[in-house]
């Protein structure tokens, strides 16, 4: 935290700065969107695997990856470079994040059933590792660019809209063109020899956003917090420490809680939304594609309101009520076709899901917005209890509960196309009905534990009041620190001396 006369020196965030920090999340919506959406159906229906058995193998790369992640946020809120405690770690995976994902999808040809297995589950927990190692120290970043209540909020919503990017670039591009109909394949994503030309452009758009915002964003290196000269590097102990802090913090907790059943529903989602559009719906790769307009609108309407609801309501409220509504919109036309109200053969179906996927974008965008917003606050909160910034673990914490509680959710999607029983290598039109109503039941009944998650982000004691008494008492803080004489100063008040943010 800097003192005034140093904040009169500090350049102003602007906005092509929000855009290059925004460009890193859309690397990671490409991959998080491809991976989620299209691993369980390339390695059940193209590589011709157990549904249940790649479920269980993407669970553990989502397990490894959560326990991994907060090594890495304490790792990069402890280290000390000529290049600060974030970008290091940014710059060190770009390369290694495009590699990963080129050989996930491209396993080595005539592979046994096992060894298929043991190739999907070691690509994709080094992906994640790799994509760890940019996105938690990128997202910590963009936390500690500005103190604003509101100036956070403007960061994370230009965050949110470049994840829409990547999520909207990846959908279309695969449903439009990669996946597109075409000779026997009226779903191209069924199609093996689609999938090279996929990765290829893909892995090239990871190096492209990764690298803009990695060194774009390194301008602002001199102007956000750096490691204490006297703060213990990175071990084991000091991590213990850590996650012990962040824990003790109440707001935090209960945002964990939400994100553990947010987390749930998300994974089951993820796994089974695209057999419910191909096989429920029977829609075309073209047709899906068209999906990218309800995401846009809804996108451009969240990053256009969620500063203004931060300004009128708590973020409390704000996250809340979007969640609930995010839970429920795209569970409404399942519902609905579960009851006959819908079908494959309804008239402007397409329509009528595209304007339903509004409800999921834009409650999505506010939601992310609000909950980063938020944990910029509380490590606030934590820095005044503790004296030290801890943007990295607070947000790598969180990661921890989401991935374990999505990988139960990812291995559970597997577990209920294994249940209803619903066939490998299928062709739209043919699954039986009995199989499309259980996968309905599966996808509209994911909503409860999203429902849950709302409750918990209505306990959020996160408010501009809050905000304005910990800054406050932090300037205080800072003020008799300075006042107080280097030889006066414990060995412990050493260690817990703020540095230096714009």
């Amino acid at each position: 935290m800097a003192d005034n006369e140093t904040k009169k020196r500090v350049p102003p965030i602007t906005v092509p700065m929000k855009m290059a920090f925004g460009l890193g999340s859309t690397a990671e919506a490409i991959v998080y969107t491809t991976a989620g959406s299209f691993l369980l159906l390339f390695y059940n229906q193209v590589m011709g695997l157990p549904a249940d058995k790649v479920g269980i193998a993407l669970a553990v790369g989502l397990i490894v990856n959560a326990l991994f992640d907060p090594l890495i946020g304490s790792w990069s809120d402890r280290t000390k470079s000529r290049f600060g405690r974030r970008h290091p770690f940014m710059f060190a995976s770009i390369l290694p994040s495009a590699v990963c994902f080129y050989l996930l999808f491209n396993p080595p040809p005539g592979l046994p059933q096992l060894w298929m297995l043991v190739w999907l589950t070691v690509m994709n927990v080094t992906l994640l590792q790799c994509m760890t190692m940019f996105h938690t120290p990128h997202l910590a970043l963009g936390a500690e660019m500005s103190d604003g209540y509101l100036e956070r909020t403007s960061i994370m919503s230009y965050n949110t809209f470049f994840l829409w990017i990547g999520d909207t670039l990846g959908w279309v591009l695969c449903f439009a063109w990669f996946f597109r109909a075409g000779p026997g394949f009226p779903n191209g994503a069924l199609d093996p020899t689609r999938w090279p030309a996929f990765a290829v452009t893909f892995s090239l758009a990871i190096i492209a956003c990764f690298f803009i915002s990695s060194m774009t964003t390194a301008k602002r290196i001199p102007y956000v917090a750096q490691a204490k000269p006297n703060q213990p590097r990175f071990g084991l102990v000091e991590w213990l420490r850590d996650m012990g802090r962040a824990l003790t913090n109440r707001n935090y907790v209960v945002l964990l809680i939400g994100f553990f059943f947010l987390s749930l529903m998300t994974g089951v989602r993820n796994g089974l939304w695209l057999y419910g559009a191909t096989y429920f719906w029977q829609l075309k790769n073209d047709q899906i594609a068209f999906f990218a307009i309800g995401s846009l609108a809804g996108y451009i309407f969240g990053s256009a309101a969620v500063t203004a609801l931060h300004r009128r309501f708590e973020k409390r409220w704000t996250g809340a009520v979007a969640l609930v509504v995010y839970c429920v919109g795209p569970a409404i036309p399942l519902a609905l076709g579960y009851a006959g109200v819908l079908g494959p053969d309804t008239p402007y179906l397409l329509v009528i899901l595209i304007l339903f996927s509004t409800l999921q974008h834009a409650p999505y965008s506010i939601m992310t917005t609000t909950i980063y917003s938020a944990l910029a606050d509380i490590a606030d909160e934590n820095e005044l209890k503790y004296g030290i910034r801890q943007e990295g673990i607070l947000y790598s914490t969180r990661t921890l509960f989401a991935r374990v509680d999505q990988a139960l959710g990812t291995a559970f999607a597997g577990f209920v196309l294994a249940y209803i029983a619903f066939p490998a290598k299928a062709t739209p039109g043919e699954v039986p009905q009995s199989v499309l109503m259980a996968l309905a039941v599966a996808f509209v009944l994911s909503t409860i534990p999203g429902l849950i998650a709302a409750i918990f982000y209505g306990m959020l004691r996160v408010t501009q009041a809050t905000h304005d008494s910990t800054k406050a008492a932090l300037v205080l803080k800072y003020k008799a620190e300075l006042e107080t004489p280097a030889a006066a100063l414990t060995p412990n008040q050493v260690s817990q001396s703020p540095s230096s943010n714009g």
